[in-house]
């Protein structure tokens, strides 16, 4: 028997009334770039899933790892506090599977039973040993004579802003033959135009690589969605990627649309403790309303697959190249990309870590090279031709502050925040939305002495006067860089 595959009642209770719904939408002329350079007050890519950028708050660039039930904590916290409106963007009608063109060259290499790769983009509900795994399994179960080959290219806390950038080196450099993306909770407090931006740029640079790559656009929920689910409508999120699911045919699965039906049918609970007995009815689906238990909700989303998959499979059309025809938006994030940090930008004193240090060995699979910044002085220098820079670097207990100048304005950073009682991959935004054309950057470690304990939230700062030494040196750990754009060499 199929162990992914279990039968789920999922008839309605007809006396059961569903949650009134409030119609988010969002107005396309009240959205503005914010800034030229990045505003210190800016909730931008790291900053835990969900992100809103109607609320600004000063707690800057963090991508956690999911590894760590504070980990957790923090992006429940973030995911239950940005689930906001942004005015008028029409809600797309909730349907569980869009096939529109199929998978045809995924499926004509299958069914052939030829090696194919599996690549997963998205964040810590991806990362997590659930459906990604699950999904992989009962593709090599359908088709016994094909190789399954997975490619991981998740990390907790993170959207599409940042997906787009990382594609390449996490993904598209080992061939896939089908991406499934997954940012529709990660992206839940991000401008519809926003999400355009950096989707549209992930379609148009998986297809510039190879035009042959299937994709599939995949929505998962939190519990602040269900309402919209369950009146009908998919969140904002999910209705502005089919947008581009539409433009460019790709085919979508929402996977809240049957939690949402067993939410309402009262089969399931969507957040409580959990419990000793997972078969236990009604079925709990999370303990934090955004992570879902790989015995439940993740089994659930990999019958969702399983069960939208012949609709995709009969959708198939012969399989020619992906032609990347006009874009939705002249202004997508095609050419966003990850760039290496040279020897010849850093001056001053710098180490690149060794493959055995913890933090190297610990980030390796999404920082395979990483510099620290040993002393004040330490500066990182480039010149590039674009519209977008940052650093993808990492936040933590060790961190100090930096001076960001860009073409002749500055601002400062702190690489630690309430957060930091352990080290997570991050993202020093340095300018978004310039004037096209050349930009020269420096970033310089700053001897200032940060009054970490202060920065602690409160109840970390317990974690601080334990272990002083933890927080005792104001370092900086830089990966690679984040460029909308053209390194000048």
């Amino acid at each position: 028997m199929n162990v992914f595959l279990q039968p789920i009642e999922t008839n309605r209770d007809p006396n059961r009334k569903l949650k009134s719904f409030h119609n988010r939408s969002y107005n396309r002329d009240s959205y503005r770039p914010k800034f030229a350079l990045a505003n210190p007050h800016d909730c931008s890519t790291g900053d835990g899933p969900h992100r809103s950028h109607r609320k600004r708050l000063p707690l800057t660039n963090f991508l956690p790892m999911l590894r760590t039930s504070s980990t957790l904590c923090l992006l429940t916290f973030w995911l239950l506090a940005s689930h906001q409106a942004h005015g008028e963007f029409e809600l797309r009608d909730a349907v569980e599977c869009h096939p529109r063109a199929g998978l045809p060259h995924f499926t004509a290499k299958i069914e052939s039973g030829e090696t194919v790769r599996v690549a997963y983009l998205g964040g810590s509900i991806t990362a997590a040993p659930g459906w990604r795994i699950q999904s992989r399994q009962w593709l090599q179960q359908q088709y016994p004579k094909a190789t399954i080959e997975e490619i991981h290219a998740a990390i907790g806390g993170t959207g599409s802003d940042l997906g787009v950038f990382r594609l390449q080196r996490d993904a598209l450099q080992h061939a896939p033959d089908l991406l499934f993306v997954e940012f529709a909770v990660n992206d839940g407090g991000v401008a519809p135009e926003r999400i355009h931006q950096s989707i549209e740029g992930i379609v148009r640079q998986t297809w510039a690589a190879n035009p042959n790559t299937d994709i599939c656009f995949v929505y998962t929920l939190t519990q602040q969605m269900l309402s919209d689910l369950q009146a009908g409508k998919m969140p904002r999120a999910a209705s502005a990627m089919e947008v581009l699911a539409d433009h460019y045919s790709i085919p979508s699965i929402h996977f809240g649309v049957e939690i949402a039906r067993l939410e309402s049918a009262g089969k399931l609970v969507f957040k409580a403790p959990k419990p000793a007995d997972m078969n236990a009815e009604p079925m709990v689906f999370s303990s934090d309303g955004v992570h879902p238990h790989v015995e439940t909700g993740h089994r659930i989303y990999t019958e969702t697959i399983a069960r939208s998959w012949p609709k995709i499979m009969e959708a198939n059309q012969t399989a020619q190249p992906h032609l990347l025809g006009p874009p939705l938006r002249d202004d997508n994030w095609e050419r966003a990309k990850m760039v290496s940090i040279e020897p010849e930008m850093l001056s001053g004193n710098w180490t690149e870590l060794a493959a055995d240090h913890s933090l190297a060995k610990r980030f390796q699979r999404n920082m395979p090279e990483l510099y620290q910044a040993n002393g004040p002085g330490a500066t990182l220098e480039f010149t590039f031709e674009g519209t977008n820079a940052g650093v993808f670097d990492i936040l933590g207990p060790d961190g100090g502050e930096v001076r960001v100048q860009i073409d002749g304005n500055e601002f400062t950073r702190n690489r630690i925040d309430g957060y930091c009682t352990y080290h997570r991959m991050a993202t020093l935004k340095v300018g978004s939305e310039l004037e096209p054309g050349k930009h020269t950057v420096k970033i310089e470690l700053m001897p200032n002495q940060l009054d970490k304990r202060e920065i602690l939230f409160e109840r970390n700062q317990t974690d601080f006067d334990a272990k002083p030494e933890k927080y005792k040196d104001h370092t900086w750990y830089a990966s690679s860089l984040m460029l909308i754009g053209d390194l000048e060499r």
